[in-house]
């Protein structure tokens, strides 16, 4: 197991000094800048006094010396001399990067949710980072720059006019965000940015955004030195990604990566921050970028990812692969299980061989081809595809060749990896506070750990691993989270599948003390298994079935074989003294009460 950190740019753990303002070492404007240098004529070797020149050669007077020369003549030789002086560097960067001017700068205000006290908010905060102009009077920049935001504004460079922005798409799962302003004086003079083609390894990019260490625009330059399939911090998710050498450090998410012909190949977005690395940074390419405008334009919304809903293993062991009746040409991934929720559980089974997805095969080791040279995970063919599009699978099943047209759609997890802006659920009786699960909702449980043990590690701190989900765990959990975390909710959080749509994970996250709950205090992120003897479905079933409960007693199952009994009577009448206590403005929060 590797372990790293890797960071989103907005908010790194250890601020660098990489990004080098007004300065470019992109090849391109490096020749330019040299090319024009070499134009200046060198000055002439001075005269030391009597005897021989520097570089021992005999000093010959120029007849062209202004050093007796009269002022008329120097004033034309130092006009001659303009004439040939080299362009600035500052307008040849501006030829090398014509783009530049499309680069904004993004100032968010956020409130976050506050899923300890789930019926009100954090302290509000803000952030800066970068975006850029597209067509369609557009600015894309990072989902997590905007993520929880209250007010959005965008300023151009050169400009002291900050103009308010409209958020109209957050793409959590690819980390982009689609904004507008309403203000025409914005638009003025304001070339939208074009898209190049997916580059090719040591292709030379530039980063361009609004990092830390100053206010002005600032430019990084590197190569494309990987490109595959990696895990998005901020989205929980994996999909295609450059990794690149240029400096990407905090402000610089959501800056456009210009490729030598001045097209935008991706989008900055995260880092990684080793002690055994330097200089990797990552960057959105432009085919999970125009998958988010297109699901945008198409559906009037952001749709997401569609995912195929099996877990899988390779097959690599010729025994295994014998004695799921392959042939020696035959090549494949085995389904262990297959998500209940999803569609294609109604045609692909456990111990299903995939041979191939829309007529591509699939290696043994869930690799597929991806240009010359090249191979990549399996999941990039159905990250290309929109949700609700047709998928051609070929499978082998007892020997059997089948053909199966499955419809693609999102997942559906048990613990949700987000909750897509909504405040989170709750309700209240007796004290008794009981929320949905989801992975914001581990990350804050985590960061009160913290904040109750004094520990110096950070919620942000990854541990990589080749496990995907172990890679979120490490996210939220930091590098101790197999100790720290509740386990079984961790386990749940691996593990489990949703058995329908609406199911979710039921827990009672804290115990507002009260004398009707005396002895009750220390439960805490406990999953609530039934409630008089019917199993809990999810929350808002939870809520409905006690509101209306008019037995003696309430009686909650909780794991562990926790048992928590209270009058049903007196439990309901000391919940609103409980509200009133805790300056609470309701039992529940609105979207239970629907």
């Amino acid at each position: 197991m590797v372990e790293s950190n890797k960071k989103r740019g907005r908010k790194p753990k250890n601020p660098t000094s990489d990004t080098m303002d007004f300065h470019s070492t992109n090849p391109a404007a490096s020749s330019a800048v040299e090319d024009a240098a070499a134009a200046v004529p060198k000055p002439q070797t001075r005269r030391l006094g009597r005897g021989r020149s520097r570089d021992g050669e005999k000093h010959v007077e120029d007849p062209n010396s202004d050093i007796a020369a009269s002022p008329e003549r120097r004033s034309t030789m130092t006009a001659a001399a303009e004439a040939a002086a080299p362009q600035p560097r500052w307008e040849i960067l501006e030829k090398v990067v014509p783009a530049m001017d499309a680069v904004v700068k993004v100032f968010c205000f956020h409130t976050e949710p506050n899923f300890s006290m789930p019926w009100q908010r954090k302290r509000q905060y803000s952030s800066s980072s970068s975006g850029f102009v597209i067509g369609g009077r557009r600015v894309l920049t990072n989902a997590h720059s905007v993520e929880h935001h209250t007010q959005v504004q965008l300023k151009k460079r050169g400009s002291d006019t900050k103009y308010l922005a409209t958020v109209l798409a957050i793409g959590t799962e690819c980390d982009i965000a689609l904004l507008t302003v309403k203000n025409e004086e914005f638009w003025e003079a304001v070339s939208p940015v074009e898209f190049g083609d997916l580059p090719a390894l040591q292709d030379a990019v530039t980063v361009v955004g609004y990092p830390i260490g100053g206010d002005t625009i600032s430019v990084t330059s590197g190569v494309v030195s990987r490109m595959e399939i990696l895990s998005y911090v901020h989205g929980s998710t994996e999909l295609l990604g450059l990794q690149i050498d240029a400096a990407i450090n905090s402000g610089n998410s959501g800056g456009p990566a210009i490729s030598d012909k001045g097209k935008c190949v991706g989008i900055a977005f995260q880092s990684l921050k080793n002690e055994d690395a330097e200089n990797i940074g990552y960057v959105i390419p432009t085919p999970v970028i125009m998958h988010f405008i297109q699901d945008y334009e198409k559906n009037g919304a952001y749709t997401g990812f569609p995912i195929l809903g099996i877990e899988w293993q390779k097959m690599e062991n010729p025994d295994l692969r014998k004695s799921m009746g392959m042939r020696s040409d035959q090549k494949g991934v085995l389904i262990k299980r297959v998500e209940p929720t999803a569609s294609e559980s109604q045609v692909l089974k456990p111990s299903d061989v995939i041979l191939s997805f829309d007529g591509v095969s699939i290696a043994n080791d869930g690799t597929v081809k991806f240009r010359h040279g090249e191979r990549i995970a399996f999941s990039y063919l159905i990250s290309q595809k929109h949700t609700g599009d047709d998928a051609l699978v070929k499978v082998l099943r007892n020997s059997e060749m089948l053909e199966f047209n499955i419809k693609l759609g999102t997942h559906k997890r048990l613990i949700p990896a987000h909750i897509k802006g909504r405040p989170p659920s709750y309700y209240i009786v007796a004290g008794f506070v009981f929320t949905a699960v989801s992975v914001p909702y581990l990350r804050s449980e985590y960061a009160q750990i913290l904040l109750h043990t004094g520990s110096s590690s950070l919620i942000e701190d990854f541990q990589l691993t080749q496990r995907h989900d172990e890679v979120i765990l490490a996210n939220e959990y930091g590098r101790d989270y197999e100790f720290d975390a509740p386990v079984k909710l961790l386990d749940k959080f691996l593990h489990a599948m949703a058995q329908s749509v609406d199911e979710q994970l039921v827990v009672v996250s804290q115990v507002l003390a009260a004398n009707i709950n005396v002895g009750y205090e220390e439960i805490v992120n406990t999953q609530v298994l039934a409630f008089n003897d019917k199993p809990v479905k999810n929350l808002k079933s939870l809520a409905n079935i006690v509101e209306s409960c008019d037995e003696e007693f309430l009686k909650f199952d909780l794991e562990y074989q926790q048992i928590v009994i209270l009058r049903t009577e007196t439990a309901k009448a000391a919940t609103l003294d409980i509200l009133k206590t805790y300056c609470i403005p309701s039992a529940m929060s609105d979207d239970l009460m629907t």
